[in-house]
């Protein structure tokens, strides 16, 4: 068990990722891979550890020599692995990335429908734990399938709203046979939910409309208190009841685009933890966002407070827009 309370607990998927090396080339090229560990909340529990967050990942693997891996590479990178369940016969689910656009790499997942990450049950986080914890980090996909997914409402259910409960809508059309289900479950998650982010057409999924500053009254009126809207390349909105900030893209050379979501999740829930404003929060998770971009992998790329604060001195200022 962890000693104190967490900053940051992820629940969700986790996964061995191979990552070729090759710009502009497909899986039918000659090609060579680097090894790492992803998953989308896996990945915002490591981001928020690379800038100083106590992080814990809920997830399993399997008793195989992938999963031996997930366990020492979260722990290398300094997430707690003490909600790291191992289940027997099950294989680690591992994920194949090629470079053949840059910007948006094919991505072949090779995941079993029942993989160890989608059976979490709910007594997996003892209660005071999941109270205590400053961010509960929660993402779509995991509502989607399996135990884990009702392990994910009934945990924000207990929130009651709770600062800080995020919800990343991470809409994933494949892990839902029911469109209308999934916007169903989205819509009760954001009204369980404190911050919600999610892109244009995610939005567009949970709120039945794209356009970004719309998006963000349907979630302020849903009693969200800070609602983050990706208008890919416009940039990104955050919203709260009294102040609106605009972060322009930033650009850079781009050689891996997987990943920046949730590197600007990380950053994310620094802020909230830091009690940065909200222009703060938007202009560091937006660089964080770019500078791993700029990098191959995603776990092993998320930056350092360090390393951000640098590259963040860099970039634009938010543009602060102030309605009503």
């Amino acid at each position: 068990m962890t000693a104190g309370p967490l900053d940051l607990l992820a629940l969700g998927r986790v996964s061995v990722d191979l990552y070729a090396q090759e710009p502009y080339a497909s899986f039918l090229d000659p090609q060579t891979f680097v090894k790492s560990i992803g998953g989308s909340p896996t990945n915002v529990a490591v981001a928020g550890a690379r800038l100083g967050l106590r992080t814990a990942v809920v997830t399993a693997v399997g008793d195989d020599p992938m999963g031996d891996y997930a366990l020492a590479k979260l722990a290398a990178l300094g997430v707690q692995t003490c909600y790291v369940a191992r289940q027997t016969g099950g294989r680690t689910p591992v994920v194949l990335v090629a470079l053949e656009v840059p910007a948006e790499p094919t991505i072949t997942f090779l995941r079993a429908p029942d993989a160890p990450d989608t059976a979490i049950e709910v007594d997996a986080v003892a209660e005071p734990a999941l109270d205590a914890c400053r961010v509960l980090w929660m993402s779509g996909s995991t509502l989607a399938v399996g135990p884990t997914a009702r392990t994910a409402m009934q945990w924000m259910v207990r929130r009651a709203r709770r600062e800080h409960t995020v919800l990343d809508l991470d809409l994933r059309p494949t892990l839902w046979a029911d469109p209308a289900l999934a916007a169903e479950t989205a819509a009760r998650a954001i009204g369980l939910s404190t911050v919600v982010v999610g892109n244009r057409s995610e939005c567009a999924m949970a709120l039945g409309t794209a356009e970004p500053h719309q998006a963000a009254d349907a979630l302020l009126a849903r009693g969200v208190s800070i609602a983050v809207v990706k208008m890919g390349g416009d940039g990104v909105l955050l919203a709260s009841a009294d102040e609106r900030v605009v972060v322009d893209p930033i650009r850079v050379e781009v050689r891996c685009g997987s990943g920046a979501g949730d590197a600007f999740g990380g950053a994310l829930a620094t802020g909230l933890v830091r009690g940065w404003s909200l222009s703060r929060i938007g202009r560091v998770a937006n660089a964080a966002g770019a500078l791993v971009t700029s990098r191959l992998t995603c776990a092993d790329a998320m930056p350092t407070l360090p390393e951000l604060e640098a590259f963040e001195a860099t970039t634009p200022q938010p543009r602060v827009i102030h309605r009503g």
